[in-house]
């Protein structure tokens, strides 16, 4: 009876330790004089997303809803407290004006992302997984790769897989058709020739290595996956330790010798491609420059504006190490296989709902195509098509990839009037979450924000809407550097498809659209079906 009774405090004990250790923080908030959501043991403020009731897209929207009137709000991700900023003036000070008090993202991994060097784990060599001086110099380094110059030179590579897509639709005539598996298939061969220097044709080759390796190394819904980010989450230090990796080692391995492979060749036949390996291999030399072009860059209203391209000079750049380099390739990965693929198919099915904005699409790029005289689109063509980036840019509005994004305060940050005439101090340390999807749904800032209206940003409206309010590519330094490929990716494709097709809703279409549940990126729930014909050629 004694022993069972040991057993049963012990049990209780730690039952008790354990409560004590999940709600430590539950009390955070309640010295800051700002609204909080409800907290849970275990949850948070996110069962519902926990449980997959309901998308993260949903759910910041909810969340960024609860508080109208509020400049900041606190709530928390299972145990750990975060600000989330509502104000766009708040938000563009975080991003730009203060930047030196939020450099780094908080980490995914443990360690503090300023070396990634003598680490064997690829994860954290990403560009966005570095920090502090680390994530300067590679960023400074790789930045001249990104720019207008060298996005016209990969342009042909892109033009080339568009191609091969407009004519596997060919076979699609008439039938209804799941839209994203055709556009990862897209973005798998655009990456495997802009990334790795690769020609692949998924269309033709299905279940090619590449394609099958992309889609396993983008998927983190994957069981394997969730418990190698919850083992970093619970036991961080034994899971860097054992150095391992959230990609799969097989993967891995697989793009390292590929990329091996493609050095050794170009250095030894001498083989110039204007891929990112060749730019790579530039950066590394030392050769990687910016170079001003003589006639001045058209960019998209979405572009990510670089803050320090005048700043940047050769003392700012480094040498990568062969595993760093292949972890930049795989950014095109984890930014452009899947979450690109879901723009494209929200464009898609956006004007495919509203005719109008599809025959107005439709006709600009049949005037461009004119004016070509039957030569393939060119980069500067398609960087002047005004309606174009107009529907680009609320297709981002509407459906943001990356529905929320965050900052870690690396020092106490006073915030002032967070309600009249008080201030709070931010301490160090703290994460603050940025709600991209609540701000483009903000009816305040975009009237009538859930329908799909281009007209936002023409010429006229454009400039009424706050710096710190239109975030898909984020804001500041942290920004997405390569926001100008992924725009040239999107219309290129649009450009052919609507030059080519007219496209429908089918009986399968979902309208009104479901996204999938959980902590997926923005995505439909049951994919997206569609009808296309062919155009009339007169």
């Amino acid at each position: 009876m004694e022993i069972h009774l040991v057993y049963v405090i012990g049990i209780v004990s730690l039952l008790v330790a354990l409560y004590v250790y999940l709600t430590r923080n539950n009390n955070f908030f309640k010295s800051f004089p700002i609204p909080c959501m409800e907290v849970e043991p275990l949850f948070g403020s996110h069962r519902k997303l926990l449980l997959k009731q309901i998308s993260l897209h949903d759910f910041v929207r909810s969340c960024y809803e609860r508080f109208p009137n509020a400049k900041i709000f606190g709530l928390f991700e299972m145990i750990t407290p975060m600000f989330v900023v509502r104000d766009p003036e708040l938000i563009k000070q975080i991003t730009v004006k203060d930047f030196d008090h939020f450099v780094n993202h908080r980490a995914i991994l443990p360690g503090d992302g300023s070396s990634s060097r003598n680490s064997s784990i690829m994860f954290t060599k990403v560009l966005f997984n570095l920090n502090g001086q680390r994530w300067r110099n590679v960023r400074n380094t790789l930045s001249p790769a990104f720019t207008g110059s060298k996005m016209r030179q990969m342009f042909t590579m892109i033009v080339e897989c568009s191609e091969n897509m407009i004519k596997e639709l060919a076979t699609f005539t008439g039938q209804e058709f799941e839209v994203k598996n055709l556009f990862i298939r897209f973005t798998n061969d655009v990456i495997a020739s802009c990334a790795f220097g690769v020609r692949i044709n998924s269309f033709r080759d299905k279940e090619n290595v590449f394609y099958r390796y992309g889609k396993d190394i983008t998927n983190f819904g994957r069981l394997k996956v969730f418990l190698k980010m919850m083992g970093y989450q619970l036991i961080p230090k034994l899971m860097a330790w054992l150095e391992i990796d959230i990609f799969d080692r097989e993967h891995v391995q697989f793009f390292i010798d590929l990329f091996r492979q493609s050095v050794q060749e170009r250095e030894q036949h001498g083989i110039v491609r204007p891929d990112m390996i060749h730019l790579l291999m530039q950066a590394n030399n030392g050769k990687l420059r910016y170079q001003p072009t003589d006639h001045e860059e058209v960019e998209g209203f979405a572009t990510a504006k670089e803050s320090n391209d005048e700043k940047v000079v050769p003392e700012d750049m480094v040498k990568l190490s062969e595993n760093e380099m292949v972890a930049q390739c795989l950014i095109f990965f984890l930014a452009g296989f899947d979450i690109i693929a879901s723009v494209m198919t929200f464009l898609l099915y956006e004007v495919a709902l509203d005719p109008e904005i599809q025959q107005r699409l439709y006709e600009e790029i049949q005037q461009v195509s004119e004016s070509l005289d039957g030569k393939s689109i060119t980069y500067d063509a398609l960087q002047n098509m005004r309606y174009l980036d107009m529907v680009v840019s609320e297709t981002l509005r509407k459906w943001p990839s990356q529905p929320a994004t965050d900052r870690l305060c690396n020092q106490d940050y006073k915030v002032t009037d967070v309600t009249p005439n008080v201030d709070i101090i931010i301490p160090k340390g703290c994460i603050v979450s940025i709600p991209i999807a609540g701000l483009h749904y903000d009816p305040a800032i975009y009237p009538d924000p859930t329908r799909f209206d281009p007209e936002r940003f023409n010429d006229e409206n454009k400039h009424k809407i706050p710096l710190g309010a239109y975030l898909p590519f984020g804001l500041g330094p942290r920004n997405c550097i390569a926001s100008r490929f992924a725009l040239m990716e999107v219309k290129a494709i649009v450009y052919q498809l609507l030059l080519n097709y007219e496209f429908k809703r089918s009986e399968r279409t979902p309208v009104p659209l479901k996204l999938a549940k959980g902590f997926a990126s923005t995505s439909a729930e049951k994919g997206i079906y569609l009808q296309l014909s062919p155009r009339q050629v007169e």
